[in-house]
């Protein structure tokens, strides 16, 4: 097993993990805090730190049928959020490469 490098975000404004509180994304990455996961509320990001993706998976979402990534906390495996491969509709196409961070997976630091 190899060494595990982990990114740090500077903050003041960060969301980590909630098992193992390794850096997740920074509010500065935030595109919308209006979408729901498998948990309740998540907010859809540009960009995370710290995680490893599953494999693809077709799947039927609020918003229609979402070619998606599962993502997982890269130190403690925690399931996250998704990655948006391909979106279907054209009007979802923005999501493709961002990313969904459950609410209830997730801590603020620096609020």
């Amino acid at each position: 097993m190899g060494m595990l490098f982990v990114e740090s975000l500077p903050g003041p404004k960060v969301f980590k993990c909630g098992r193992c509180k390794v850096d997740s994304a920074s509010h500065d990455a935030i595109i919308s805090k209006d979408f729901s996961g498998r948990y309740g509320r998540a907010y859809l990001f540009k960009s995370v730190v710290n995680i490893s993706l599953g494999p693809n998976e077709d799947r039927y979402l609020l918003t229609g049928l979402h070619t998606v990534n599962d993502i997982y906390c890269s130190c403690c495996q925690q399931i996250l959020g998704w990655r948006y491969e391909k979106a279907y509709e054209e009007s979802q196409k923005y999501k493709e490469g961002k990313y969904i961070l459950e609410k209830a997976r997730m801590l603020k630091e620096g609020w």
